[in-house]
């Protein structure tokens, strides 16, 4: 990922991904190349930039607004979390994309929910046939094909139909243009944008900007309606469930370790000062809160193994000849979990481990790398974390967690299930307030 990082920047084109991502249309697992460069430059100057990040503070805000309501009313009752997690990542990744959220009490809120679990699953699924072609009939007999082809067709009417309602929204004169939203939270996440003073540019979600570009040319080359659907799929694929699933492991290891969660809970509140919310200016004085989600993302990556590579000519690597278009697989578990770069206890959840020490998740570290690194690193870093430090600093804040009664905290089953993303295997994490 470095020495030889543009030798490993390609993508191994398995039949599932192709089918789902528009044929390597996407950023993520597109064939390395000139299409995949004017992507990504794309996404990450004009989708996952910081500013543009920060202009959806507004939706983080008003999310976990609603999930601390959720937790409010139902206390002492314990709180399904992981669903609670699921669904805020959720809201907050629908109204950024696609400029509004899908509520679960919506038909199409819960088909859209279902939907996007179909896809994230099949995506970790092994596909014999790509190893061995003559086994390929497998997934036919296993009737992995169908389902495959059924969540492609089906997720693709969805996104035609959000790219259309834009599109006719985009082509009204701007004085007449009023975006319309299903809830009241779209409603003043509009109204906070345009105070914010910022610019118009501000008020766009990811759909709105793409199509502009594609209108305007102003990407400086073709951009298709089947790529402005990868892009979003990626989105997807990459925003809701390991951003969650970030946040599930963090609240496991805290109830696991009361001490450090007084620690975090002491720091949060100390430069609350009395306030009921952490701002997103608040975040940089919180060294402690930085150093669990770090500690979280080295023991718990969400993608534990990376998305594989390909070699695009023959290289050797340590004294290894690879021969052109062999698939490297990067184990960032094992790397996080390596006594060499972490010492004689590298199982344990530690935070105290990154206080005064820079590594850090950004791909120039290579012990701690949870999102990638080099040319094929995760593009959506900033929005992710974003989202991940401010819900864990303010459910910090706000109250104070246990386990239901009669739970001990090594009682908590800590298995990890298989698929793309790695979640608890007993995904349902009730938490209760104690006050």
């Amino acid at each position: 990922m470095k020495t030889h990082d543009i030798v490993f920047s390609d993508r191994p084109q398995g039949s599932t991904a192709r089918r789902l991502l528009y044929d390597g249309k996407d950023v993520s697992l597109a064939p390395y190349g000139e299409y995949w460069r004017q992507m990504r430059s794309l996404c990450v100057l004009q989708l996952l930039n910081n500013k543009r990040v920060q202009s959806f503070r507004f939706v983080r805000q008003e999310e976990l607004a609603q999930l601390v309501k959720r937790i409010g009313d139902a206390s002492p009752t314990p709180v399904d979390i992981s669903d609670a997690f699921a669904t805020l990542t959720n809201s907050v990744v629908c109204r950024a994309a696609l400029g509004r959220k899908y509520n679960e009490d919506e038909a199409i809120g819960r088909r859209f929910k279902n939907l996007l679990a179909e896809f994230v699953g099949l995506l970790g699924v092994f596909n014999v046939g790509d190893l061995i072609p003559s086994l390929g009939w497998i997934n036919k007999l296993n009737g992995s094909d169908k389902k495959v082809e059924r969540v492609a067709k089906e997720f693709d009417d969805f996104l035609e139909q959000v790219v259309e309602e834009h599109v006719s929204k985009l082509n009204k004169p701007y004085q007449q243009e009023e975006r319309k939203y299903n809830n009241d939270d779209n409603n003043s996440t509009r109204n906070n944008n345009d105070s914010d003073g910022d610019g118009d540019s501000d008020k766009k979600d990811f759909v709105d900007v793409l199509l502009e570009f594609q209108r305007d040319n102003l990407a400086g080359f073709p951009l298709s309606k089947l790529s402005i659907k990868a892009i979003i799929l990626d989105v997807f694929s990459g925003g809701t469930d390991t951003t969650y699933t970030v946040l599930e492991w963090a609240m496991t290891e805290l109830l696991r370790h009361p001490k450090v969660m007084e620690n975090l809970q002491k720091e949060v509140r100390e430069v609350a000062k009395g306030r009921l919310n952490i701002t997103d200016e608040d975040l940089d004085r919180l060294h402690y809160l930085k150093a669990v989600v770090k500690e979280t993302l080295r023991l718990h990556p969400p993608l534990p193994l990376l998305v594989p590579r390909v070699a695009t000519r023959d290289v050797t690597v340590d004294g290894y000849d690879l021969a052109a278009g062999t698939m490297v697989i990067i184990n960032a578990w094992a790397i996080g979990r390596n006594p060499d770069s972490w010492g004689p206890d590298p199982d344990e959840f530690k935070p105290e481990r990154f206080l005064g020490n820079p590594v850090d998740y950004n791909g120039q570290n290579f012990e701690l790398i949870p999102f990638g690194a080099g040319r094929r690193g995760c593009p959506g870093i900033a929005f992710a974390m974003a989202t991940d430090n401010f819900v864990l600093a303010n459910l910090m804040l706000r109250f104070d967690w246990a386990l239901p009664p009669g739970m001990r905290a090594e009682d908590l089953d800590m298995t990890q299930c298989t698929g793309l993303t790695i979640h608890r295997k007993q995904e349902d994490l009730y938490f209760y307030d104690k006050v």
